[in-house]
């Protein structure tokens, strides 16, 4: 299994039996380092809320026109996604078997955020292996513990260092993904690697920099 980033919380997640593409939001395109037209073919587009910088509608509808692959996502995503002229399929909680992949969709709220309303955030479990929990660090995650790679958010104004690095340490995945960081500079990005990994690999885990656009951790 290859995951893949490109930039900021979009993950490409490739099993060798489908490629699914996880939250493609304004983020990952707003500098043109990545295109609609670079992820190849895919067997199904997942985002997990619907703010920008996880669900790009104009992303969205280049990438599902170009690959005729289903867009999923909970209810509230699929209601806002709408006014754009995108059709979601509702994952409920639970399991789903998607075009070769199997989800579990896993409703985590959304870390609080400085807004009147907090999006309904829904983490998704691939293949058993690789939890991508979108902008949530919810205990209903924890029923996860030992996951093959935790894909995780490590900067944002919802949280901390310790916040985090508590909630990898309560999962105790083999491996991280750092998400959330495509707003941030190159060099700040590295120096907060530079303190997380440390922590995370004293306690065993597998850290994995990925920080350019196509930087790929294989399983």
């Amino acid at each position: 299994m290859r995951v893949t980033k490109y930039l900021h919380s979009c993950l490409l997640v490739d099993t060798g039996a489908a490629r699914l593409l996880i939250d493609p939001g304004r983020f990952t395109f707003v500098e043109g380092r990545v295109t609609p037209e670079d992820f190849g073919d895919l067997d199904a587009i997942a985002v997990t809320h619907h703010h920008p910088d996880h669900a790009d509608p104009d992303a969205l509808t280049a990438i599902t026109r170009r690959t005729g692959a289903p867009l999923l996502g909970n209810r509230e995503s699929a209601e806002h996604l709408a006014a754009y002229g995108l059709t979601v399929t509702v994952l409920e909680p639970g399991r789903h078997h998607v075009n070769g992949v199997t989800i579990d969709a896993i409703r985590a709220d959304h870390e609080p955020v400085l807004a009147e309303e907090t999006p309904a955030n829904t983490a998704y479990l691939v293949d058993g292996r690789v939890l991508h929990c979108g902008d949530s660090l919810h205990p209903a995650l924890f029923a996860h513990q030992g996951v093959d790679l935790l894909a995780v958010p490590v900067l944002g104004p919802y949280l901390t260092e310790r916040l985090v690095a508590g909630f990898i340490a309560q999962l105790r995945p083999a491996a991280v993904v750092p998400l959330h960081d495509g707003y941030a500079k190159e060099f700040f990005i590295t120096q907060r690697y530079d303190t997380y990994r440390p922590y995370v690999e004293q306690l065993g885990i597998t850290w994995h920099d990925l920080i350019r656009p196509g930087d790929t951790a294989t399983l």
